[in-house]
């Protein structure tokens, strides 16, 4: 950030990103929605009509009929359910250029598309490096949803196909490219140094117990057995639930989990920890394969000194919902996906014009001062001193599109040129190690560690 920026350019700016203006000039580009194709236009076929190629069919869509960015195709194996109602939806954009053939297997899918630029793969994680790998083989580049994959040679050799045909692999950890999250790590964090010497770091994502029951489906809709077995699944139970299956999936640490512990890696300066030990079992969900509730310990080292970062993982209770917290001997940091929170926190010792100068240039917004307790009593024989509660102040930056777009802004950006991979396949499959790591913690109840060949691609 420039270190001259007025606090009105900077709320500007800011207010700009909220609004969703960090598109690209591509993205903007004259056009009519259907016709000739343009330069900058994008074809893309969507892997995966689930709930989650659903919500990122749906940050694309709201980019407007300007974007560039055109739907070709879906690829589903679910005809009744997934496949015909993403399939309708994109028919009924026709007229801003999109297309809603729908396939079930994607081979044929790749075979019958000519005029793709690019996939979106938001299948089951255990399908993520096949659908890449083809994709990326046949000229595509690869949008893929992470956990780039629940086999860590498989994630492997995603990383080498990319490298092998010069094909950009965007893995879907998509607060890399929150404008909030990107303004704590680059100036809250980095350029600022607010926090001092960091410490400690803390994650959690808790769900209730209604958000997490088995999914069910329509009856009638099921998928013919042979057709279930083909793509690798016992029954349709499974293939509505995979994440809570082995070979499918990796449980909740993986499938909630790995958007946090990719943020500790990333707040850390990109550092990879040194060991993790982990907690945890299938206490509630009795029926299911992989563990409903995990904590876990990472040993994060630092230039600065070691980092411990717990995380943890539940099913039963959404008390608190999901962020992330960073602490260092001079302030704190809570952030996250969720916009209620954002703020940053001043230790009671660290004197107020420290911190001033980011106020008057707006990188801190003050709402609390803080407040000295009541004075202990000098005859106890315990120590009883209180810390000062700290002060207050909010982050500035605010982002009103869908959590994806940022993300899926800057995989299309790159393909045009306009930028680079916030979150290339290298550093997904930093987080697929960490991640996946921790469910073999937890079967070995001790602490394991890693070794630099472990991050070696």
């Amino acid at each position: 950030m420039d270190k001259g920026l007025d606090r009105r350019s900077f709320m500007q700016s800011t207010a700009a990103i909220g609004a969703g203006l960090f598109l690209s000039p591509a993205a903007f580009g004259q056009g009519a929605a259907a016709g000739a194709r343009k330069k900058d236009d994008i074809n893309v076929a969507l892997i995966g009509g689930g709930a989650e190629g659903q919500v990122l069919m749906n940050a694309i869509l709201k980019m407007g009929r300007n974007s560039g960015i055109r739907f070709r195709a879906v690829c589903d194996i679910w005809e009744a359910g997934n496949l015909r109602r993403v399939s309708r939806t994109l028919s009924a954009y026709k007229a801003y250029g999109h297309a809603g053939t729908g396939y079930v297997d994607y081979q044929d899918l790749l075979a019958s598309e000519t005029d793709l630029d690019a996939v979106i793969v938001a299948t089951p994680d255990f399908w993520h490096a096949p659908h890449a790998i083809a994709s990326m083989k046949k000229g595509l580049h690869v949008y893929c949803e992470k956990e780039m994959s629940n086999d860590l040679a498989k994630a492997k050799e995603m990383v080498q196909v990319s490298r092998q045909t010069g094909k950009l692999l965007q893995i879907g950890h998509q607060r890399r490219s929150n404008p909030r999250y990107r303004f704590c790590e680059e100036t809250i964090m980095r350029e600022a140094g607010l926090l001092g010497r960091v410490t400690h770091a803390y994650g959690q994502w808790n769900r209730s117990r209604a958000a997490c029951e088995d999914l069910g489906w329509p009856e009638g809709t099921e998928i013919p057995q042979a057709v279930l077995e083909k793509y690798g699944y016992k029954d349709m139970k499974q293939f509505m639930n995979w994440r809570w299956y082995k070979g499918l999936g990796g449980g909740p640490i993986v499938d909630l989990g790995s958007h946090q512990i990719d943020i500790f890696s990333w707040f850390l300066g990109e550092a990879l920890p040194a060991s993790v030990m982990a907690s945890g079992g299938t206490d509630y969900w009795t029926d299911h394969e992989w563990y409903d509730n995990v904590i876990t310990i990472y040993e994060f080292p630092t230039a600065k000194g070691l980092v411990r970062a717990t995380y943890q993982t539940l099913t039963t209770n959404s008390a608190n919902g999901y962020y992330e917290q960073f602490q260092g001997d001079e302030g704190t940091l809570l952030i996250s996906e969720s916009a209620a929170r954002g703020d940053v926190y001043r230790e009671g010792w660290v004197p107020e014009e420290k911190w001033q100068p980011w106020v008057d240039k707006g990188v801190l917004l003050k709402v609390a001062a803080a407040t000295k307790p009541a004075a202990a009593d000098t005859s106890a024989a315990a120590d009883v001193r209180e810390s000062v509660s700290p002060a207050q102040y909010k982050i500035p930056v605010t982002m009103n599109v869908p959590y994806h777009q940022p993300h899926l802004v800057n995989f299309f950006d790159a393909i045009r040129g306009a930028a680079t991979l916030n979150c290339p396949g290298e550093v997904g499959y930093h987080t697929a190690v960490m991640v996946l790591r921790v469910n073999d913690a937890v079967a070995a109840a001790r602490k394991l560690e890693f070794k630099p060949e472990d991050f070696a691609i």
